[in-house]
């Protein structure tokens, strides 16, 4: 839905003054700001899928908010292409531009914007007001936009009358009465205490689980990327330094700034089974003889491994000395299979089964909603997620309940 390709934005020069200098590479950057030049952002490229909550955050000053303006060319990029739906906004006539921003892109600000002399249902319905939409129809759908957050018995009211909470779901109603494809949200809950924040960021939840609108959230706060982002770039300094969803990034920070910045945040509220989960070394197959699923556990120290049917579902566990004993007897696999193992969905996080490793003869299964194994999660990776530690060193592997952890190799 949204595609940037090398945006820069150089604010002190012209546009033809700041391109020449960016095309003589660090040593150009370098002299900007010798000229009265402010690189806000410096070559950022990104996409945002349709129905994805994209998140862009940084410290003040790494360009964000700059950078999300220039979506709807609120303000003007020195270089680079942003496209919505295909459609180069940069090439945008105004007549184009005003109809871009009145029917497709709609912005909630951190500071409300509300009209102090306008009820709260014509606030809402302000945006359907300058379509031109007629006025009982723009109650209609200012009406259900306040149901939609809580507030439907409120539209009577006047900004002054409501909590910081309560206008900044105001901005949010009406955001939703346009039917906008794209909201862009810059910094919009910042200004709130704690409490009421949290439970702005509930509300959107809610609503774009509903809704499943593109949205372009712009935030200082880590915690809130990490929970309300499906992805995440991280800005500084204007530049785009990493991008993934909130588990990736706090599994693997791409450089010190990153590794710093998400040194605090709870990691085992964050990082999911699927982020920290590994192939199984070995697992066996219900047609395989006692004698070769014991053949396969000789050299990897395990005890037991995961026994599939021909579909990856998960029929149990076999462990060492029950396949030792059966493979003189000759008995079969399936009679020796025990349910001795714990498994998680591939979106659990970590809280959550972080306790269950470790007291098992194979480790933690990541099933998926059928019961097939998408992976395992060993005990030594669940202590490397938790105190930031990306794995061993290159080519370094250890093994544990039939799993080869192997990290930068």
């Amino acid at each position: 839905m949204i595609e940037a390709r090398g945006v820069t934005k150089v604010f002190g020069l012209s546009d033809q003054k700041a391109a020449q200098r960016l095309a003589d590479g660090a040593a150009g950057r370098e002299a900007l700001a010798a000229d009265g030049g402010v690189l806000a952002v410096d070559d950022v490229s990104f996409t945002v899928e349709t129905g994805e909550l994209f998140v862009i955050m940084g410290l003040s000053g790494s360009g964000k908010s700059t950078l999300i303006r220039m979506v709807n060319r609120l303000i003007e990029p020195t270089s680079g292409t942003v496209l919505i739906d295909g459609d180069d906004v940069g090439k945008m006539s105004d007549k184009a531009l005003r109809s871009l921003r009145n029917m497709r892109v709609n912005m909630v600000f951190q500071h409300f914007a509300l009209f102090p002399h306008r009820s709260i249902r014509d606030n809402v319905a302000y945006g359907l007001k300058t379509r031109g939409e007629a006025s009982r129809k723009r109650v209609e759908k200012a009406n259900r936009a306040l149901e939609q957050v809580g507030l439907g018995h409120r539209g009577d009211a006047f900004p002054d009358e409501l909590s910081g909470g309560q206008q900044q779901r105001v901005g949010l109603a009406r955001a939703l009465a346009t039917d906008a494809d794209v909201l862009l949200m810059d910094e919009p809950f910042s200004a709130l205490d704690p409490l009421i924040r949290r439970d702005m960021q509930n509300l959107l939840l809610a609503l774009q689980g509903e809704f499943r609108k593109t949205i372009l959230f712009v935030t200082h706060d880590l915690n809130e990327a990490m929970r309300i982002g499906d992805r995440i770039m991280v800005m500084k300094d204007g530049r785009s330094v990493q991008m993934g969803t909130g588990p990736e990034i706090l599994a693997d920070p791409a450089t010190d700034y990153v590794r710093e910045f998400v040194a605090d945040v709870d990691r085992t509220r964050v990082i999911t089974a699927a982020t920290i989960m590994r192939e199984p070394l070995v697992v066996a197959t219900a047609d395989e003889s006692p004698r070769q699923a014991l053949k396969k556990l000789e050299g990897v120290e395990a005890s037991g491994l995961y026994v599939l049917d021909a579909d990856q579902h998960v029929l149990g566990v076999a462990k060492d000395e029950a396949l030792a004993r059966a493979a003189g007897s000759g008995k079969d696999l399936k009679s020796v299979l025990v349910d001795d193992y714990e498994s998680v969905t591939e979106d659990t996080p970590m809280v959550q089964f972080a306790h269950l490793s470790g007291n098992h003869p194979v480790p933690l299964g990541v099933l998926d909603a059928e019961g097939r194994l998408q992976g395992v999660v060993p005990r030594a990776a669940i202590l490397a997620a938790i105190s930031g530690d990306n794995g061993t060193e290159a080519g370094e592997t250890s093994t544990e309940g039939g799993e080869k952890v192997t990290e930068n190799a």
